[in-house]
């Protein structure tokens, strides 16, 4: 099957090489000339043989409007259009009106794996359309992992469905991470346990607490031992944020995802000013020493 993938970073790149390895035929477009098949979306368009589908692989935000926008323009009637990035589910939608004035298609598909997603394959949740899923199956084949479909391939819904699964998917991954991360630090703190790393990694096997995010924290301690070359700062790239919000909306108790989104936030801040409030009134109500910024360093 015949497919244009639009963004070659470090998702897209990997997946047109995964594509092409199942005998699809990819025209990549993306602005760095390196990387890229065609000059243009328009370039992309013309080498692209109608009916069209379209992979959108951009940021969320500003630059996957912009790119839907502009393949309004240059695809025709009966195209078909798939953002597999992680937009906002509310803007699913809105993609597909623009499209459908027309007469393009439009599937929203969210995709995790990340860069170990061309040897193992991707996780794939898709909102859109029963005719419009059924004629990218093929991709869709190519795309997930190995074994049943139903392992990694899910079509969840109407349009909206497929970002909304990824969004509370990357919600509970913010959780378990943070849950991974206290246990860590625990297990550091105290003296009994000489051998961290090697309970990290005799959890891999066995145990209830086993995954691939354990596994991925054991590599992690291999390559840096003790995170000694890494800052605690933690960047959120929407979703834990999008779920939170979808928790209070839907009055659903949300405890462990809020708490691990927070804690990121609280990474960022060298110097706490809540912290400070908080080390301030323990002064003042119990004469707790302060510690002095020129005691710090």
């Amino acid at each position: 099957m015949q497919l244009g993938l639009v963004g070659l970073g470090k998702m897209g790149f990997n997946m047109r090489d995964r594509l092409r390895a199942h005998d699809h035929e990819v025209i990549g477009y993306d602005p760095r000339p390196e990387v890229t098949d065609v000059d243009s979306l328009a370039a992309l368009a013309g080498a692209l043989q109608a009916p069209r589908v379209v992979w959108v692989m951009v940021p969320s935000g500003t630059v996957t409007r912009e790119t839907i926008t502009e393949l309004a323009t240059v695809l025709d009637e009966g195209d078909l259009v798939i953002d597999g990035g992680n937009s906002r589910f509310t803007e699913d939608k809105i993609h597909a009106d623009l499209l459908a004035e027309h007469g393009i298609g439009f599937l929203d598909c969210g995709v995790s794996g990340g860069i170990w997603g061309l040897e193992n394959g991707y996780g794939l949740m898709v909102g859109g359309s029963d005719e419009n899923v059924a004629r990218v199956m093929p991709i869709f084949d190519a795309l997930r992992p190995e074994g049943e479909r139903a392992d990694g391939f899910v079509h969840a819904g109407p349009v909206g469905a497929g970002h909304y699964s990824k969004m509370i998917h990357n919600g509970i991954e913010y959780g378990l991470m943070h849950a991974y991360a206290e246990g860590f630090e625990l297990l550091e703190a105290e003296d009994l346990v000489t051998d961290v790393h090697g309970v990290l990694r005799a959890w891999t096997k066995g145990t209830v607490v086993r995954s691939w995010l354990l596994d991925l924290l054991v590599k992690a301690l291999d390559e840096d031992p003790n995170f000694a070359e890494i800052s605690g700062y933690t960047e959120d790239s929407g979703e834990g944020r999008w779920t939170v919000e979808e928790a209070i909306n839907h009055a659903v108790p949300a405890p462990v995802i809020s708490a691990a989104l927070f804690a990121r936030f609280a990474s960022r801040q060298s110097d706490s000013p809540a912290m400070k409030a908080v080390s301030a009134l323990r002064n003042q109500f119990g004469g707790h020493a302060v510690q002095r910024v020129s005691e710090s360093g």
